[in-house]
């Protein structure tokens, strides 16, 4: 009963999240990259739902990072009898990097390790959201982990970058 609970709360959760209004949103150098005010970062994807997961998952393993788990959170939100767009969390990461977080802030546990949502919004578009490093720092008040959030940054811009247009990856 417990585990059904948090299953829907996350799915709850998420759904809150998406919903803030794409006006807050402001644009990168990328077209189809945005960064939210509460440091949301949003990627279009050129692809399907399941076709990001996958050049995801894959270019994650590709990298030797570990992939922790895929909420299909779609899928927990029927289950409980509640209608969710296609909407799917990836949970990975690198213990060596994130646990450098961590040890500045145990805090920071609470965005460790990566979680990126993929969605499909109600016009079928597919996008990615994850946190944005700088904005964790901040929020934790880590100073003293620059580099170690410089080389988060640079990974999951290349893992979202297996599913953004060639005109977006060019932008860039």
């Amino acid at each position: 009963m417990f585990e059904n609970l948090c299953k829907i709360a996350t799915a709850a959760t998420f759904a809150i999240v998406l919903a803030a209004p794409a006006t807050s949103l402001a644009q990168t150098s990328a077209p189809q990259t945005m960064v939210s005010e509460a440091g949301i970062i949003k990627v279009k994807s050129a692809y399907s739902l399941d076709e990001s997961i996958a050049r995801m998952k894959q270019d994650i393993a590709a990298k030797g990072i570990t992939f922790f788990l895929a909420v299909d959170q779609s899928k927990l939100a029927a289950d409980a009898g509640i209608k969710l767009r296609p909407s799917t969390l990836l949970v990975f990461g690198n213990p060596a990097l994130g646990s450098q977080f961590i040890t500045s802030n145990p805090q920071s546990g609470l965005d460790w390790p990566v979680r990126l949502l993929v969605q499909q919004d109600d016009n079928g578009d597919v996008w990615a959201y994850y946190t944005d490093f700088a904005w964790i720092a901040h929020r934790y008040g880590i100073t003293d982990r620059e580099a170690q959030f410089k080389m988060a940054s640079s990974v999951v811009d290349s893992i979202t970058s297996t599913i953004r247009s060639r005109q977006s990856a060019m932008a860039q």
